[in-house]
């Protein structure tokens, strides 16, 4: 058995707009570090690290200033679907759903798979897994959320997508198309894993599928782990998290890779941002968007990504050990 490392861990609630007002900031970092403080705990407990993610997506998907589980944006047709996957890095085993209905937390279903031999269900296969696993159907539905829809329905779809955040005082101009929520972390055995969950783009063609539900946006080996939040299209045309994680795999420390990784992401005009964690226990975030909404336990304090200036595109913790 491995000797104990220091755990890791950094989770996200979406990219996209500037957030404005002390007070927005304020009530994201506390949603966002309320998750990080009882994951690491697991973590610090000796959990494998999918537990953790699978924990870490749970408690995101249940808050709904977040765009998954509770507080999905809505489709074209008023209805909600949502896209979750887990990646085990030392099993290098992706599992995953791809907009389904009626449940609250889509990453316990994408937990189930990682012991099926059919590993990637789409709507009708993920219902009947619901069903079969005995899931109470549940209703993700926001009077915030069925009110943008009514909006966009009266302005013909024309106007912006809704918030990445849920709460209209916190953001500057809405984005629903860049909401994701995303968990990676290292356990105390060196294991990483990544999560990634989400109510999709809003307002979009029925039957679209996001980049949550792939490696795209959410890969994980033993070298490094990395889950994404953007705009969906952009990140599964750099197949950016598997981009990441093969550059680290191939002898890049995680640093470069996200900095090459970010400066072609610039180059193509490219909307989103990335978490990301490697085997040293080094931390990883970068964005083109303006703004991350990420936190991060290093093993000795809390921090977060929430003020960074619009400049900055890649930061990262080396391993303090």
């Amino acid at each position: 058995m491995k000797l104990q490392v220091q755990p890791k861990l950094i989770i996200h609630g979406g990219a996209g707009s500037s957030l404005h007002g002390k007070g927005g900031v304020e009530a994201v970092r506390q949603a966002l570090y309320q998750v990080v403080e009882e994951v690491y705990s697991l973590l610090a407990s000796g959990a494998n690290a999918s537990e953790a993610v699978v924990l870490g997506c749970q408690l995101l998907e249940d808050n709904p200033r977040f765009n998954a589980g509770t507080g999905s944006v809505l489709q074209s047709d008023g209805q909600i679907r949502m896209s979750a996957s887990l990646m085990d890095g030392t099993l290098r085993r992706f599992s995953g759903v791809i907009n389904v209905s009626r449940v609250k937390n889509p990453i316990q279903l994408a937990q189930f798979l990682q012991t099926s031999p059919d590993r990637v269900l789409s709507d009708y296969g993920s219902a009947e897994l619901a069903r079969e696993l005995q899931i109470p159907s549940y209703n993700a539905l926001t009077d915030l959320r069925l009110q943008e829809w009514i909006q966009e329905r009266q302005d013909n779809f024309k106007s912006t997508m809704a918030g990445v955040v849920a709460e209209p005082e916190l953001v500057e101009s809405s984005n629903a198309g860049r909401g994701t929520i995303g968990v990676v972390a290292l356990d105390t055995y060196g294991r990483l894993a990544a999560g990634t969950s989400t109510g999709g783009k809003g307002f979009e063609r029925i039957g679209r599928v996001s980049d949550s539900a792939m490696p795209a946006g959410n890969y994980a080996t033993t070298k490094a782990a990395v889950s994404c939040t953007g705009i969906g299209e952009d990140i599964i045309d750099e197949c950016l998290a598997a981009k990441i994680v093969v550059r680290v795999t191939d002898g890049m420390s995680l640093q470069e890779a996200m900095q090459r990784s970010f400066a072609e992401a610039d180059d193509n005009q490219r909307d989103f941002g990335a978490i990301a964690l490697d085997a040293t226990g080094a931390i990883a975030w970068g964005k083109t968007s303006q703004v991350l909404l990420a936190a991060y336990h290093d093993g000795y304090k809390l921090g977060d990504t929430l003020e960074l200036p619009v400049a900055t595109n890649v930061g990262s913790i080396v391993n303090p050990d």
